[in-house]
Parts: C-alpha cells; structure tokens; sequence
C-alpha cells in the first residue's frame, strides 16, 4: 500500500493547524494593537482588554485540537502507525477543512470585533460586558467548525475505508 492516504490526512491535519492558528495569531494582534493604547492611557483597564485579547486565541486552539486528533487517529501519536488507503487520507484531509477554513476567517473577524470592543473600554469600561458578547458571537461560528471537523473526523475512524 502505498503513504498517498497519510500524506493527505496529514496535509489536512496541518491546515487544521495552520490556518487556524494565522487567524488566531492576526486577530489577537489586532486586539493587542488596539488595547497597548488603552492600557498606555489607563493601566487598570489591562484586566479587562486581555480578557478581549485573549478570544480570538481560541480559533488556533480547536486546530489545534483537529490536528491532534487526526495524528492519534491514524496512529502517529500513539505509535499504533499503519498506513491508510487514498480515500481514508482525503476524508481526514476534507474533515479539517471547516476547522481550517472558518477558524482563519472567524479567527480574524473575531479580533476586529474585540478590537472595537477595546473602544468601547476605552470610553465606558462598565460597558464591558457589551463588548465581550459581540465579540463571543463570532466565536459561535468557529465552535460550529469545530464540531463538524471533529464530528467527521471521529466518523472517518469508524469508517475503516
């Protein structure tokens, strides 16, 4: 048998990662970019524009999640290794795709809602509240991804193509 089918879940594992990690990593940029400038002017506001900086991390977080899921289901992490057929390989790349695809995009949309967020601190911080809801509400979307990515992933296992 030949690797084509382990070097596609791989592949899939590694977008998982990777894409949504840049949209974790650009949308927490955006919300420290916003928030060094708050906390320069009023330095007790820090708590509160981490706890905005700190949500769109969690795009990256659920890649990473696929990702390591993937690796223990075809037996890279666990020392079990056998290798898998083409289609098992492209199920396991398909089911990385929600996690990569709307973790990258939500995770940077998630960051400017949390950077505006961070101007609503700025002006009235007992407002806080607002401002983490609007940005948690993206966050919906990237949860969803993670379902779907692990929901197909675990079924690719059971499959046994």
């Amino acid at each position: 048998m030949d690797n084509l089918g382990i070097v596609f879940a791989l592949i899939g594992a590694a977008a998982a990662a990777i894409f949504a990690g840049m949209g974790s990593a650009k949308g927490v940029g955006l919300v420290g970019q916003a928030g060094a400038g708050v906390v320069t002017e009023d330095p007790s506001k820090f708590g509160k524009v981490l706890i905005l900086q700190i949500l769109p991390g969690t795009q990256g977080l659920y890649g990473f999640l696929a990702a390591i899921l993937v690796l223990l289901q075809v037996g890279i992490i666990g020392g079990s290794f056998e290798p898998i057929s083409t289609a098992t390989g492209l199920l396991y790349f398909g089911a990385c795709l929600p996690i990569a695809v709307v973790g990258y995009f939500s995770g940077i949309s998630q960051g400017k809602a949390a950077a505006a967020g961070v101007g609503i601190i700025a002006k009235k911080p007992d407002q806080s509240g607002k401002a983490i809801t609007m940005a948690v509400m993206v966050e919906t979307y990237a949860v969803l991804a993670l379902l779907v990515s692990l929901l197909s992933i675990i079924s690719v296992g059971k499959l046994g193509v």
